[in-house]
């Protein structure tokens, strides 16, 4: 036998140090470093693009000069130009509002106001050089070419820490703008004063999505400003200052939904110094923590982006909305009528904390509006969507044990948010159903309002309230009165009783006709409380799955003349662009069909997300986009409202292991791929399951799911 040489035994060693050290690089790389900021900021994703940390108070980011549908979020990869940076922003949203405390650095004289593209010395505004924009988690740069100012932001949860680097001028400045809010706001009140010649204050009260929001700011300079300007309408702010060439300046901005103190006191808490680096990196380690919450390991790189994309998305929203030292943490931003199917049940897995914090604040929005929150902006009650979302997320809390709020008064309260007389409920009761001649979107209105009722059955059952369960658990099967057996789809209906004539299940009348934001065929299925009774209309579990196979299988047109936008993402009739059809697919699981399952699952995380600008089908909405993402690519989702199954679908990564307060819990699947996508079989601690779905307290105690995955459906389960 021929031995190697010392020398050639060295490099092998060498090598093989090498190639330990590199798979160790690749080992190490953090969560934070897959995260593409800018995914879902094209097309009609609507997400913000800005500076923040998770559930922060500030998202600090650019606005730009259009006030349409795509600027929701104030920030469109089409569009390159900043009017200043604001303090608070929505992420994939279909309204828009908020941009408070707007502030710009500028050089010379400048009008204020907005501006307009058109004229290039109107207004504020610069264009921003994306060639050069560096947008990371808890990080945001951009020049701005106007002024050859490079402007850098950073932030802690109640403040946003500015960084500007001047050219050398007498006349350079920075401008607080009050004035200017996002597409639908519009100042109502604002104050901005001289505290000394480093320091200001004040207020912007506004209106607009949200109808009466208010929000309270204190700034600090890092050097002294040699004037203090105000214009003669009181909505601007200009600091002016003497700078050198690449002087870098920078600008500490509290804000408080209380007061100016409360601001003030906010910086003194999380911000004292001037570090601007140290506060970046502090941001970074933030969303680093955050993100690996669940830690996927996969030789997919680019899956892996996608993935830790869309968590920080779900991290975003809800926001902080208390000040600094209260006796516990607010919060503000639900989209529940998107978010209660995805975002919240992610959240009860990652953010158990947070979720009590989410209840209690629910129960502050009930004391003082008298009703659980349907879509709470800004201290306000929007009435945004249909139903009765917030009943759904609450009572999800309670089913699965939270007990770090009052459950008592969130039963009581919930009872009563749910025969409150107004959107529709009053002629619920009355009629057994919403009469579509009495009340616009009434399918929609009364199949959510059915779906909360469901949720809010099992709260009682879960409280030992049998009287309350049977209540509930009866209205929530309203629903059936739309169903059609003729057609097989849910159809309005009169006062008399009668369906709606001229039906047709492609039609789409943008919120107005009886469907919300969708047509016949999604609104087919909005029944996720009640799988056997949605059976029973159909006739048998065949039935309702040739009608489900249809769904994927149909023309994708959809016709009207004022078609809903938000039906998006289609794969014949199914749209994973918008909320209501985002159980669907899970339906097949329920129906013993578990290879059309991850059929559908997997053809949805291939094509209906990516790495691009435009890589979102509809838009974000609060985490809901995302968290349908994340939580289908562990491979499982909660159908049911306020349940405790997470039914399986298809994994999409190798491993994964999710931090749990009892430890971690480990989800394996044997050789995943393209081709091996359906389960064969699952092992949780070793025993074999004989259900379709993981127990949520079987996630939160810890422990080891494995799928074995094949290249063949398998029904490995029946559970009827």
């Amino acid at each position: 036998m021929m031995r190697p040489s010392l020398a050639a035994l060295a490099l092998s060693v060498a090598a093989a140090v090498a190639a330990i050290s590199c798979s160790k690089r690749i080992e190490i790389r953090q969560p934070v470093e897959y995260v593409r900021v800018r995914t879902g900021s094209g097309g009609h994703g609507h997400v913000f693009v800005g500076a923040n940390v998770p559930f922060g108070a500030i998202q600090l980011g650019p606005t730009s000069i259009p006030q349409q549908w795509d600027w929701c979020s104030g920030y469109h990869n089409s569009d390159s130009t900043v009017i200043g940076f604001s303090h608070t922003h929505l992420s994939g949203t279909g309204i828009g509002d908020l941009f408070d405390i707007t502030v710009m650095p500028v050089i010379g004289h400048v009008t204020y106001a907005r501006g307009t593209e058109d004229d290039p010395t109107s207004g504020l505004w610069s264009y921003a050089d994306r060639r050069e924009e560096i947008a990371e988690p808890g990080y945001y740069s951009v020049p701005l070419t106007r002024y050859g100012i490079r402007a850098e932001m950073t932030a802690t949860s109640r403040v946003g820490l500015h960084r500007y680097t001047f050219p050398r001028s007498d006349s350079s400045a920075v401008v607080f703008d009050l004035e200017n809010g996002g597409c639908w706001d519009k100042a109502t009140e604002v104050s901005i004063k001289q505290i000394d010649n480093k320091s200001i204050s004040g207020y912007r009260f506004s209106t607009g999505w949200a109808k009466d929001q208010k929000i309270y700011f204190y700034a600090v300079f890092s050097k002294p400003f040699k004037s203090f300007d105000i214009s003669e309408d009181g909505h601007y702010a200009r600091m002016s200052f003497k700078t050198e060439d690449k002087e870098s300046m920078m600008v500490k901005v509290a804000i408080s939904p209380s007061s100016e103190e409360g601001a003030y006191n906010n910086i003194r808490a999380e911000l004292p110094g001037w570090d601007f680096d140290k506060t970046k990196k502090a941001a970074r380690t933030a969303w680093n923590d955050e993100l690996s919450k669940i830690r996927i390991v996969s030789a997919d790189e680019e899956g892996k982006r996608t993935f830790y994309t869309a968590l920080y998305h779900t991290a975003i929203h809800p926001a902080l909305f208390s000040d600094a030292g209260a006796a516990r943490d607010s919060y503000t931003i639900f989209s529940l009528w998107d978010t209660y199917r995805a975002q919240m049940p992610l959240q009860t897995i990652i953010n158990p904390e947070r979720t009590n914090d989410f209840m209690n604040t629910f129960l502050d929005i009930y004391r003082k509006d008298g009703q659980i929150p349907v879509w709470h902006l800004a201290g306000n009650e929007t009435f945004c969507m249909v139903g009765n979302p917030g009943i759904v997320a609450m009572s999800d809390a309670i089913v699965k044990g939270f007990d770090g709020f009052d459950r008592d008064s969130a039963l009581a309260a919930m009872k009563v948010s749910a025969t409150l007389p107004s959107r529709g409920m009053d002629l619920r009761m009355k009629y057994g159903y919403i009469p579509c001649d009495l009340f616009n979107e009434s399918v929609a209105y009364d199949m959510e309002y059915a779906v909360a009722d469901g949720a809010l059955a099992n709260a009682a059952k879960a409280m030992g309230d049998e009287s309350g369960y049977k209540y509930y658990l009866e209205r929530s099967h309203s629903y059936r009165h739309f169903f059609d057996p003729e057609t097989r789809f849910m159809r309005g209906r009169d006062s008399k009783g009668k369906f709606i004539e001229d039906f047709n299940p492609f039609y789409s009348n943008h919120r107005e006709d009886v469907y919300c934001e969708g047509n016949g065929w999604q609104y087919a299925w909005l029944a996720p409380q009640d799988f056997d009774g949605l059976t029973s209309l159909f006739g048998s579990r065949e039935a309702l799955l040739e009608k489900l196979d249809s769904l994927f299988t149909v023309p994708s047109e959809i016709e009207g003349s004022d078609v809903s936008p938000d039906i998006s993402g289609l794969i014949g009739q199914y749209a994973h662009g918008n909320e209501p059809s985002h159980h669907i697919i899970y339906l097949y699981a329920m129906a013993d069909e578990p290879g059309k399952c991850a059929d559908k699952v997997r053809e949805v995380l291939s094509t209906m997300y990516g790495n691009s600008d435009d890589g979102l089908s509809g838009n974000e909405d609060e985490g809901q986009m995302s968290a349908w993402y994340v939580l289908s690519s562990l491979g499982f989702y909660q159908i049911e409202p306020a349940s405790t199954r997470f039914w399986f679908g298809s994994p999409l990564f190798e491993k994964a292991s999710i931090k749990v307060p009892g430890g971690v819990f480990e989800i394996n699947a044997n050789k995943v791929s393209a081709e091996r996508r359906y389960i064969q079989s699952v092992f949780l601690n070793g025993v074999a399951l004989d259900r379709g779905y993981i127990d949520y307290e079987e996630i939160m105690a810890g422990g080891k799911l494995e799928f074995k995955m094949g290249s063949a459906p398998a029904k490995w389960w029946l559970i009827r």
